[in-house]
């Protein structure tokens, strides 16, 4: 019985972030706007297909023990492709949102914006680097 209900579970939030990932990208636009910062609108299938089979390593790797051994230089690389990844859909979302220009107006700091996103874009690193340095067990 309890297995039964940690399935329903598991794929009731399974079902949930799914749904939140494709409104996510769908509703906002996030793809096709980083399409046309990037100038890659002709590579459409190619992100469709990125998505796909991300979403599907995601998963794999998440509920399997299997590693990949590779050599610190080539993990630096792939470190360094993640960040620019999430920094150009970080860019992607904030500007299809106009999150900052809305939140310096509101409150009352449009002379001090390049001082706000410089101090969000140093608390994200230290952050990072903070997690990676004390948590994460080599």
């Amino acid at each position: 019985m309890i297995s039964f209900i940690e399935i329903i579970v598991g794929l009731a939030a399974g079902l949930a972030v799914g749904s939140g990932f494709v409104a996510f990208l769908t509703v906002l636009g996030i793809i096709p706007r980083l399409m046309q910062l990037s100038k890659t609108k002709s590579y459409l299938r190619f992100y469709e297909w990125a998505i796909i089979l991300g979403a599907w390593a995601g998963v794999f790797f998440s509920f399997n023990d299997f590693l990949i051994p590779t050599p610190y230089l080539i993990e630096i690389y792939i470190g360094l492709l993640h960040g620019i990844f999430v920094g150009m859909l970080a860019a992607a979302l904030t500007e299809v949102l106009n999150v900052f220009p809305i939140l310096t107006r509101r409150l009352r700091m449009e002379k001090y914006l390049y001082a706000f996103v410089l101090a969000i874009v140093l608390g994200k690193i230290s952050g990072s680097l903070f997690q990676w340095i004390i948590f994460v067990n080599k």
